[in-house]
């Protein structure tokens, strides 16, 4: 049987499903925006509340320690349609003092009117999704904005009052070279935003790219470019504490880290999922909700469940699996005792597969702190896969 001691950190992430157009990597739920997105806007807003209004019963009296906008392209959504719903979410929640509460971005989706208009009605960090300053590569991404339009964003962003933004940056683009790649960081380190997210392109199942691939740099290439470009983010003071999260100090994503940390978050939207653990029952469950803008926003406009959408509990072991495949991608490493605080598990239960992975120097344990060896984080997949049967 599952043991809490305390109640897990939660999290909001309310997913915004519409985009201006469908870029062809992209496996999210996202769908191409119509004409009367406007008049649907309102719609969408009040299902997310309602949504809410039903999944209280199961987070009641629990503080929401970050919030985070996803998408999709959440910068559609009108000031005035966000200032609505948080004020919503405001009466319905109890926000923790030090909230972060971040809105995805699309450079071309927006100017400094609706940066002034998104912080004033709550949002306090962004994340703005640059991927490459490259114009070739921008338009093989399917990407609508241009250059000067990502390094414009991210003014407008500080002259509207952020002081905590993240920029999204890619690498191994078609036809990309390694000085490209490096091209790439050095523009955005000028720009000095103080979160940077920095992850390699992959073909998605599902996806245009997956059904007529581009040519891609080889694994070498694409090796090589990765290790060049974090050298290059450590060497300009970005710490990097995540596989992909690199930080200036005090700006580490804190929504992100409850993920990696594998707290609690409950999932507003279409599409969207959440991980809920009722430490009464002992029990962790997951929640999806119906992935069509249309049928979700019809579920919450019938439904009378306190359960909406579906819902599946966590078995034990895996559990175990789940846990580490988050929290090993902290670089820095993570005490041991948050396996049980967050899974509700003896640390028997890893205690074999910790083991032979410290003797084959793939991890180090240390005063009760687990840290990945650089051999390790080589072969990470690998490691975690050492999870799956944990016994």
């Amino acid at each position: 049987m599952l043991q809490f001691s305390q109640p897990l950190p939660l999290s909001l992430y309310i997913h915004y499903p519409w985009c201006v157009q469908k870029c062809p990597y992209c496996d999210f739920n996202s769908h191409q925006a119509k004409a009367d997105l406007a008049q649907q806007e309102r719609a969408y807003l009040q299902a997310l509340v309602k949504q809410c209004e039903q999944m209280l019963p199961w987070i009641w009296g629990r503080p929401i320690a970050s919030i985070f906008f996803g998408g999709g392209t959440p910068s559609l959504i009108s000031p005035e349609g966000l200032d609505w719903l948080m004020s919503q979410l405001r009466a319905l929640l109890g926000f923790a003092p030090d909230i972060e509460i971040t809105l995805e971005a699309n450079p071309g989706t927006v100017d400094e009117a609706k940066f002034i208009g998104f912080r004033q009605a709550g949002i306090n960090r962004l994340s703005l999704g640059i991927q490459t300053f490259n114009p070739v590569h921008l338009q093989a991404l399917g990407r609508i904005h241009n250059d000067d339009q990502a390094l414009s964003a991210i003014e407008k962003a500080k002259q509207a009052g952020f002081k905590n933004f993240n920029c999204d940056l890619m690498f191994a683009l078609p036809g990309q070279s390694l000085e490209q790649a490096l091209n790439d960081v050095r523009r955005l380190v000028k720009a000095a935003p103080p979160h940077i997210s920095h992850y390699q392109l992959t073909l998605e199942p599902n996806t245009p790219f997956y059904r007529q691939p581009p040519i891609l740099p080889d694994e070498d290439l694409a090796w090589e470019m990765q290790l060049a470009c974090q050298a290059a983010l450590k060497q300009a003071g970005y710490l990097h504490y995540e596989v992909s999260a690199f930080a200036k100090p005090g700006h580490q994503a804190q929504h992100n880290l409850n993920y990696w940390q594998f707290g609690d978050y409950l999932g507003l939207g279409a599409g969207a999922h959440g991980k809920i653990t009722l430490a009464q029952t002992a029990e962790v469950w997951r929640t999806q909700m119906p992935a069509s803008p249309g049928a979700f926003m019809q579920l919450m406009a019938q439904a009378q469940t306190s359960r909406p959408g579906r819902w599946q509990k966590v078995e034990a072991d895996e559990l175990v699996f789940e846990f580490m495949l988050n929290a090993l991608r902290l670089q820095q490493g993570f005490e041991l005792d948050l396996f049980s605080a967050r899974t509700g598990l003896s640390l028997e239960k890893i205690k074999h597969p910790l083991s032979e992975l410290q003797q084959e120097g793939w991890i180090t344990l240390s005063s009760n702190w687990l840290e990945v060896t650089p051999r390790g984080q080589t072969y990470l997949n690998s490691l975690i896969e050492r999870f799956l049967d944990p016994s």
